[in-house]
């Protein structure tokens, strides 16, 4: 019976091992399914939200364009600062785009650990078991001789 315990603690080594090699394998592969969207989604905020940003500034300085005899400075001075708030949303986005992909990274990692964390507790439950099996093994060993 001790021996049986101690083949069937043997056998399930491997199968947690492999747990935790599928989960690590399903968090890499999320990650590679979420890395091109979210490129994809930051070329897409390029592709449209700065193209009306500047419409927006065009049609706004053609509103605000004095006559001829006027001076340009003011739809330049409007011009200048939405380019200003422009490129500042762009970097706030930029942030918000990196905090996620760092809040990603960490979710990742939670995940990864809760995984190595749960092959652990299997490993352990198994060895316990299987030391279980060995003690009974042994006394209904010592009780027959």
């Amino acid at each position: 019976m001790k021996t049986r315990a101690v083949t069937t603690g043997q056998r399930m080594a491997p199968m947690a091992d492999q747990a935790k090699t599928a989960a690590v394998q399903r968090i890499e592969g999320a990650r590679s399914w979420a890395a091109p969207r979210l490129e994809s989604a930051a070329h897409g905020i390029e592709d449209q939200v700065a193209p009306a940003v500047s419409s927006m500034l065009t049609a706004a300085a053609r509103k605000i364009d004095p006559a001829p005899t006027r001076s340009r400075r003011w739809p330049m001075l409007v011009l200048m600062t939405g380019l200003a708030v422009g490129a500042m949303g762009y970097l706030a986005y930029r942030r918000n785009a990196q905090q996620w992909t760092e809040h990603m990274k960490d979710s990742a990692s939670d995940a990864s650990r809760w995984v190595n964390e749960k092959a652990d507790r299997t490993a352990e439950s198994t060895d316990r078991m299987a030391t279980q099996a060995s003690d009974k093994a042994d006394e209904a060993s010592r009780k027959m001789s």
